[in-house]
């Protein structure tokens, strides 16, 4: 049978560094192939060949045994290759059917037809299962909306392969199930899909085939049936690491012992929340909760109910009306400097918008936020202390004046990880909004140890994840937001029924 992509001994280069070195892949048609390896370990790199936007040093691409131009993106495109991209490329005011249409729209007697396009995009979410608001401007949307946008957009466009990058990274389980389904359903009708992900569970779930790529070169490929989570996450990190990881996942040994009993003093109170979403709509009504000094509070919820806008009033990015308390004083949450001063230190959902100058250095960006009433750069320091971060949090690769621009997602968001939980004084508050989003099983693993550390010490943490057993590893409560208002409160143990419910705002469980 022909391949419907096939990537054949593929050397990409940069600064002389193989970063893909001699990689064979190939994807038949109606086949799931799962491409798992560490962040930097030149996955997106191959996807960026496959579609053109790279180059090759050697090597060749075929689509359905036709070779493909290097470089030609409009070739691949033409050749039926769909890429949905880690970071997304939409354009932010217009709406949602209108990103999707974007350089193809349908026309009439010389003009674009809108009722046309909006109703063909909306038919191509319905049949994938992905729930949209076509009207919607793409930047009032959460990233998980925005993440089904660029699915629907390849699908609307006829993509015969489908290159998925971390496509439910910022997906609640449900969600990531539906797009499971969706998967084995899209290469059931015939379609090739490469589907990367950090995430065994669904790698198991989705694939027919794994190959695991580690530093650049094959070092797995095997029918999915014939290995297991423990296999993938050796190949994947190596035995040592692998072993720390399955064991806080459960698989090797429970982590109940590290949790912390529950807290009794409040060092974070807020009372009657009321705010509105960038679309003047109710996102806050009347929200309350409290986080304790030494406490893990995970917050649930499905996305777009109010979680992205209470980690912008808890930072200083947005007004909100109610009160807030740190420590029992008011005010600290005027202003993101404000909010700093006071001890404040966030990881943002959007490491792109909110986090990183994408410019600048490495160092740099490890040093924002961190210069307040400097007069003059400690250049010296500055270095020591980026190199120390770039360790510690294994930052690829490991230069300080490499344009944080170039790292790949999962470097980056290592980078935002290391600057707010180790590089300045120790927080008082962290809010972290999908702090792993888009990060290995090691790199997840130190961001954990962060998370854990700056808790012991004595801060109060607030993690909002989609991702309901990551909530489970790390919190002491769990509390579920939904339409804007606490839903319940449920222990870390819960089940997926009972914190079903909550998600759905079906009922209060108590831990």
């Amino acid at each position: 049978m022909t391949a419907a992509l096939e990537l054949r001994d593929i050397v990409k280069r940069f600064g002389g560094a193989a970063v893909v070195n001699g990689v064979s892949l190939a994807i038949a048609p109606g086949e799931v192939l799962a491409l798992v390896g560490e962040n930097g370990a030149g996955k997106s790199t191959l996807v960026n060949i496959a579609c053109g936007l790279y180059r090759p040093d050697r090597g060749a691409v075929r689509a359905f045994g036709q070779p493909l131009p290097e470089g030609d993106t409009r070739a691949a495109i033409d050749a039926g290759i769909g890429v949905v991209h880690q970071h997304f490329m939409l354009v932010g005011p217009l709406r949602v059917w209108e990103n999707v249409v974007l350089g193809k729209e349908p026309r009439r007697l010389g003009l674009i037809d809108r009722a046309r396009a909006r109703r063909e995009v909306a038919e191509a979410a319905a049949r994938s299962g992905l729930s949209l608001d076509v009207d919607a401007p793409v930047e009032s949307i959460g990233v998980a909306q925005q993440q089904r946008v660029e699915i629907v957009k390849q699908l609307w466009r006829g993509a015969r392969v489908l290159i998925l990058d971390e496509p439910t990274a910022v997906l609640s389980p449900r969600e990531a199930d539906e797009l499971v389904a969706t998967v084995r359903k899209l290469a059931a009708g015939g379609r090739g899909i490469l589907f990367i992900s950090h995430k065994l569970r669904e790698v198991m779930a989705v694939a027919d085939r794994v190959a695991v790529i580690r530093r650049g070169k094959l070092v797995l490929e095997t029918p999915a049936r014939e290995t297991n989570a423990g296999a993938l996450a050796e190949a994947v990190v190596g035995a040592r690491v692998a072993g720390e990881v399955l064991a806080e996942l459960g698989a090797a040994a429970p982590v109940t012992a590290s949790r912390k009993p529950q807290a009794t003093s409040p060092l974070l109170t807020a009372t009657d929340l009321h705010c509105e979403n960038d679309r003047g709509r109710p996102a806050l009504r009347g929200f309350s909760f409290h986080v304790g000094a030494g406490e893990i509070l995970g917050l649930a919820g499905v996305d777009g109910n109010g979680q992205a806008e209470l980690a912008e009033v808890l930072t200083g990015l947005r007004s909100a009306r109610g009160t807030l308390r740190l420590g029992g004083a008011e005010g600290w949450a005027r202003s993101p400097g404000a909010a700093r001063e006071a001890g404040v230190v966030h990881m943002p959902e959007d490491r792109h918008r909110r986090a990183l100058c994408l410019p600048m250095t490495v160092e740099e960006n490890l040093a924002l936020g961190h210069h307040a009433g400097a007069v003059l750069v400690d250049h010296a320091a500055r270095r020591r202390t980026a190199g120390e971060l770039i360790a510690s949090f294994d930052i690829r690769p490991p230069d300080p004046l490499a344009r944080a621009g170039d790292l790949s997602g999962g470097n980056q968001q290592k980078l935002v990880a290391a600057r707010e939980l180790r590089g300045g004084r120790p927080p008082r508050l962290v809010v972290a909004v999908q702090p792993t989003r888009g990060l290995d099983l090691g790199a997840a693993h130190r961001v954990h140890e962060a998370l854990r550390a700056a808790r012991d010490a004595g801060a109060a943490v607030l993690v909002a994840s989609l991702d309901l057993d990551e909530l489970r590893l790390l919190a002491d409560r769990i509390l579920v937001i939904y339409d804007g208002r606490p839903a319940g409160e449920a222990a870390p143990d819960a089940s997926d029924e009972e914190l079903g419910r909550l998600l759905l705002g079906q009922g209060v469980a108590r831990a």
